[in-house]
């Protein structure tokens, strides 16, 4: 069976996307063909691309696709780019950014009455780094914002939507390293 001449045309697509390709952008530029054949041949590449142990791998992300090198070349990558900047989120943005995703549409004031410490740095941040968003006002007295996550934070977190994220179940049975060493330190302290 010949392969399907629109196959090069969306690798060539994805291969040239900045961000990940959404069905309804690649359904602009191929006309004549359905969401549902667009998705279907981006699954076929997908496959082929794993099944011939390609050094890229398209996956879903942020509601849409991406084209990404496979992760058993990673080793090989990082001797390329030894010195990559890639610029990382503090501690409280993190905390921030998670009560946001878990809690949205939430506002600042509840953000600030969880973390018990003014967020106004913290936000401003997330939001010029658009990982976060107004996503409309809150029908309570002064109507303050009250916000949500954007696709932004879907692709820097390399997620398909808000349900892969963990269970708060989950989360809530972790005990961080540094929980640990924090309490032995206290302990030390005390007993001086």
């Amino acid at each position: 069976m010949a392969d399907n001449p629109i196959k090069p045309v969306l690798e060539a697509l994805l291969f040239a996307a900045d961000k990940p390709l959404t069905i309804e952008q690649a359904k602009n530029v191929l006309d004549n063909l359905q969401p549902s054949e667009i998705r279907n041949l981006i699954e076929e590449l997908k496959s082929e691309y794993e099944l011939l142990g390609r050094g890229m791998r398209i996956i879903e992300v942020a509601g849409g696709f991406q084209m990404v090198s496979a992760p058993d070349f990673v080793t090989f990558l990082k001797k390329l780019f030894k010195v990559r900047h890639l610029e990382r989120l503090s501690k409280p943005a993190l905390e921030t950014l998670a009560i946001i995703a878990y809690k949205q549409p939430v506002t600042k004031l509840e953000i600030e009455s969880l973390r018990n410490v003014n967020i106004d740095g913290v936000m401003s941040n997330l939001l010029d780094k658009n990982l976060v968003r107004i996503s409309g006002r809150k029908k309570a007295p002064g109507r303050p914002y009250v916000f949500g996550t954007t696709r932004e934070f879907l692709e820097y977190f390399g997620l398909k939507s808000l349900e892969e994220l963990p269970k708060t179940e989950e989360l809530s049975t972790l005990k961080p390293k540094d929980e640990i060493t924090n309490v032995e330190t206290q302990k030390e302290k005390i007993a001086r």
